[in-house]
């Protein structure tokens, strides 16, 4: 479970400032933030203000310079309520000033750099990327924490810190694009200066792009689209005159994006003789509610063998406003108060390849307020308070407009005006399923405090401190309330004749409590202790504890599962009656008890074996915990009998299921509840190691060698009690089945290798290649095993395919260790390479151009972006109902040892032939995850320039390209089949296995205009 989990175990948050001399804000300082291992660079735009997006919860040390001034060095906390940094710069004396004069010549320069810096820490597809190793810019090694460093850094802000590094006397050069802004130092004019801000735009139009790839073989017409981005900021002191002449500092920034698209969609649809009940097996009288539902299916209008007979143009529209604020206040010398408000609000409209129009609105906001004091001792003190809150609202086609369901004559589903609609449509074949939204509306919101100390003491820098946060997440919304139905052929022979005959394999069912109002405190506290115990040696160790409470709901609407030892008996347990029925067990409120013991010791080295050398080791361990496994649980627990009503059946002589009458929920065998968790479900938590190696070579190069490693354990795994094999006798007809129940019983690994080369900005050009050889495995069902196909009681299914993806959920319940297979996002390959280019830098590269073909050519940056990967695994899975459940999709297939790329159709890339339907009383034996997708491929460019107007203004402008080559690449199979075990030779098909799912966006454009001053 928590490969991919390791960034969020780690809480990252926003850390801002500005940097300031004599109260004037200063632009093109290089900040850079370490803690341990990991150092991040960045430099101050034209108003002073540096940003790292997101950065790890904690202290880190920070090093602010700038040619002229005095290198500042201090700590931050990070946390929830990251306070602004607001520093003050020093010039440095005149005869320091001088000497650097002298250094900054090119050649004293050139032997003058001989300190490693910084090295991008790319960012990788496989969301448990461990940290990437990062060179000590000072001159002792910084102490590593590599498992922390979890989010990548911004690499033009590295580039950035590269060119002031490097570049010497150039930077201030008109050829440099590291210069400083006009509006700094002797060039500012009058008071007017002091306020720095800038307004552009990004416009992109289907003009520029290139045609979609059709996954049908047939002509597409271009996606028409238009999408507009206006951007204003503005920032200084606060200034009223005659009232407030020393005011705060503060920043206001506001982004609109208007954006309106059309997508092809490509799907299968009834044709006119299956619409008629024509069939190849003879004529069937249609079912008068699968006639209503029918006439929501467009007719088709492509034809070929592409497996697809039709093909529509979607349309999407977004529109959305941020603001974002800050404002800071030194008081006095000891003290300083800031903070910041900001909000975004989404409109989005989506429709669907039925021409379903669905609506998303979001509105959030997030204020903080902070305040420091330095103590006379050595003390720093942090303290702040933080509030967020967003607000969603789903609106689907149908809400209060057409009840499609109830006119269909189905009953048994929620008939309420907000959930109007139809049914969802699961058809095996690769009939395109069919399916809306589900209506909305949720707020959540959270309040956060906390508190940090931090004090150094000789070669010793002590941090503590810990964090408080009241969550609430208020969902007014049902999860299944219009029920879904799945075809497979069990009656007729096949699934559109199932369907046509009003006969469905399965149904399920999930509504009744629609408000649920989740609360939740979660804690932590940490240690540190960075030591520099020598010169060349570095150890940064810590305690952190972290505790988040199973999640409750306000007024006791939960259920859960009070079970029998061996499973042979369960009853619905409420947190308003919380003793368990069968074992008299007392349950607490959340009906799932606390895991409190969420310590995670972390240490980190940095050691320079030979003292004047640039080689650099680095090591670290360190333990994550993963708090929010309780949310997923406690909304399936909150849809649950009572209050809720849940129905899962399956189609037999005892249970005999209709359109009309598809959800009865009393057949026999059947459980009021269809999902459970283990009362001792446990936090899962991560191990995450890592050992690299750096080392400078010639030529202004860099290498680093990194392994990485992260061992999960207690991932979340789901099973099906007492279910059994198809053909197979059940064992226990007594004991109850047709729910899933959720243990923390899973584990995960894994391991990767990594060779970066780098080299540094010099003359104008910088590049990085990286490769990296990984290998993920796992056993889990929500992270390693999500992704893969199935349809269950609590899922609707997506309108464009016929299947969605839910958790995995184990085939055999008693032996979900053979769940054991590749995780989901294992790609065993992957190499990356970046290029920059900057025109008129260095000697060799046009400085000395002048005239109107020096204006024309110098400072133009060309970049581009190679990302080349083997492609992820995928699972085959068959679109049959496990007995005595209505999950469908946790049954694989057998082998046949067919190779499943050989003798393959045209169109199709997996051959069906390799598959069989397993024997009869047998689980399959595919594995999970055993089927390698497409390969990855793509080429990124930019271009960008900035001009220099009249002082102080700035206009930059930039076009950027994805897929600039125009090279089509499909990202994932259709891997689901057809088990008909309705015939007497039940044989696997699938007119859809095999074909690519979707592709790669084509060619696009898009430009963007900023004026600065």
């Amino acid at each position: 479970m928590l490969l991919s989990l390791t960034a969020s175990r780690v809480a990252a948050s926003e850390h801002h400032g500005q940097v300031f001399f004599n109260g004037v804000p200063v632009p093109g300082a290089t900040v850079t933030v370490m803690q341990g291992e990991k150092q991040l660079s960045t430099i101050t735009d034209a108003q002073g203000v540096y940003e790292f997006a997101e950065i790890d919860d904690g202290e880190w040390k920070t090093a602010i310079e700038m040619r002229g001034f005095a290198r500042l060095d201090n700590t931050v906390t990070v946390g929830a309520n990251s306070p602004q940094g607001t520093w003050n710069l020093k010039l440095l004396p005149l005869e320091t000033l001088l000497a650097e004069a002298d250094s900054s010549k090119p050649e004293a320069a050139a032997q003058a750099v001989t300190k490693p810096i910084p090295s991008p820490s790319p960012s990788h597809t496989d969301r448990t990327a461990a940290a990437k190793g990062a060179a000590a810019k000072s001159e002792e090694p910084k102490a590593a924490s590599p498992a922390e460093a979890l989010e990548p850094q911004d690499e033009n802000a590295e580039k950035a810190a590269d060119g002031f590094l490097i570049n010497g006397s150039v930077n201030n050069a008109a050829t440099s694009q590291y210069s400083l802004a006009p509006a700094f130092g002797n060039q500012r004019t009058g008071a007017k200066g002091l306020y720095n801000g800038g307004i552009g735009t990004i416009i992109g139009n289907s003009v520029f792009d290139a045609k979609p790839y059709s996954l049908t073989g047939l002509e597409t017409p271009k996606d028409a689209y238009n999408r507009v981005t206006v951007m204003a900021s503005l920032g200084g002191p606060l200034i009223i005159p005659h009232l407030l002449y020393h005011g705060p500092n503060f920043f206001v920034a506001y982004q609109g994006t208007r954006n309106s698209d059309a997508a092809t969609e490509s799907g299968l649809v009834p044709d006119a003789a299956e619409r008629a009940g024509e069939l190849a097996s003879g004529t069937i009288p249609v079912n008068p509610q699968a006639a209503a539902l029918l006439s929501l299916y467009p007719q088709p209008n492509v034809a070929g063998n592409s497996g697809y007979n039709f093909q529509t143009e979607v349309l999407n529209e977004t529109h959305t406003d941020a603001l974002q604020s800050r404002l800071n206040k030194t008081i006095g010398r000891r003290d300083q108060l800031y903070g910041g408000f900001g909000f975004r609000s989404t409109r989005a409209g989506s429709e669907n390849l039925f021409g379903f129009l669905d609506t998303t609105d979001t509105l959030g906001i997030d204020t903080n307020v902070n305040w420091s004091h330095s103590f006379r001792f050595p003390v720093r003190a942090l303290v702040g308070y933080r509030f967020t809150s967003l607000r969603t609202t789903v609106r689907p086609a149908f809400e209060d407009r057409s009840n499609v369901s109830g006119d269909a004559g189905i009953g048994g589903n929620d008939q309420d005006q907000a959930d109007w609609g139809p049914p969802g449509l699961v058809f095996s074949s690769g009939i395109a399923a069919l399916a809306d939204a589900q209506s909305a509306f949720n707020r959540n919101r959270t309040d956060a405090a906390s508190l940090s100390l931090s004090t150094p003491h000789r070669r010793h820098t002590f941090a503590s401190g810990g964090d408080f946060r009241s969550q609430e997440f208020n969902e007014q919304t049902e999860q299944n309330p219009r029920g879904v139905f799945t075809f497979n052929g069990a009656a007729t022979g096949s699934d559109i004749g199932d369907f046509l005959s009003g006969i469905p394999d399965t149904s399920t069912l999930a509504w009744g409590n629609a408000r649920k109002y989740f609360r939740q405190s979660v804690y932590d506290a940490f240690v540190s202790d960075d030591w520099r115990l020598r010169p060349e040696l570095t150890i940064n160790a810590g305690l952190r504890w972290d505790y988040g409470a199973p999640m409750t709901e306000l007024f006791c609407n939960l259920a859960n599962l009070d079970i029998a030892p061996g499973f042979t008996a369960a009853e619905p347990v409420t947190a308003s009656s919380p003793t368990g029925p069968l074992t008299g067990t007392k349950y607490p409120g959340s009906l799932l008890r606390p895991d409190r013991l969420g310590f995670e010791p972390r240490i980190g080295i940095a050691w320079r074996p030979l003292p004047a050398s640039t080689l650099v080791v680095r090591a670290g361990y360190g333990i994550y915990d993963d708090t929010s496994v309780y949310l997923s649980a406690a909304e399936n627990m909150a849809q649950q009998a009572p209050p809720s009503t849940i129905v899962s059946d399956a189609n037999s002589s005892a249970c005999a299921l209709t359109l009309a009458n598809g959800f009865p929920g009393n057949c026999p065998g059947s459980i009021a509840d269809t999902f459970a968790s283990d009362p001792n479900l446990r936090v899962g938590y991560a191990q995450d190691w890592q050992l690299s190696i750096q080392s400078d070579l010639p030529k202004a190069m860099v290498i680093v060698a990194t392994y990485s490693g992260i061992k999960g354990t207690r991932g979340m795994q789901e099973v099906l009690p007492n279910s059994y094999p198809i053909g197979a006798t059940n064992p226990c007809p007594s004991c109850p089945v047709g729910f899933v129940y959720r243990t923390s019983s899973g584990n995960s690994t894994r391991e990767a290798g990594e060779l970066q080369l780098r080299r540094r900005l010099r003359n104008g050009f910088t590049a990085t290649l990286d490769y990296t050889y990984a290998k993920a495995i796992d056993d889990e069902a929500q992270v390693g095993g999500q992704g893969h196909v199935a349809v269950s009681s609590t899922t609707s299914t997506s309108a464009s395919s016929s299947t969605t993806a839910v958790p995995a959920i184990a085939q055999n319940w008693l032996d979900p260790r053979a769940e054991r297979g590749l995780s989901t996002f294992d790609q065993r390959h992957l190499l990356k390479a970046q290029i920059q280019y900057t025109t008129g830098m260095g000697i060799g590269g046009g400085t000395l151009l002048s005239g109107w073909w020096g204006r024309l050519l110098k400072e133009w940056t060309v970049m581009s972006q190679i990302n080349a990967g083997s492609g992820l695994p995928e699972t085959p899975v068959l679109i049959v109902a496990t007995p005595g459940t209505a999950v469908v999709g946790a049954i694989r297939p057998d082998l046949t040892g067919t190779q499943i790329g050989s003798s393959v159709s045209a169109g199709h890339f997996l051959n069906a032939a390799a598959y069989r339907a397993p024997a009869s009383g047998q689980w399959g034996t595919a594995r999970r995850d055993s089927i390698t997708g497409p390969g990855q491929f793509s080429l990124d460019g930019a271009l960008s320039r900035s001009f220099r107007l009249r002082e102080p203004w700035n206009l930059d402008l930039r076009v950027d390209a994805t897929n600039l080559l125009n090279h089509p690449v499909y990202t994932s199979w259709n891997t689901t089949l057809n088990w008909n075990t309705g015939v007497s030779s039940p044989a696997l098909s699938s007119t859809t296995f095999g074909l690519p799912t979707a592709a790669n966006s084509m060619r696009s454009l898009q430009v963007t205009g900023r004026l600065r001053f």
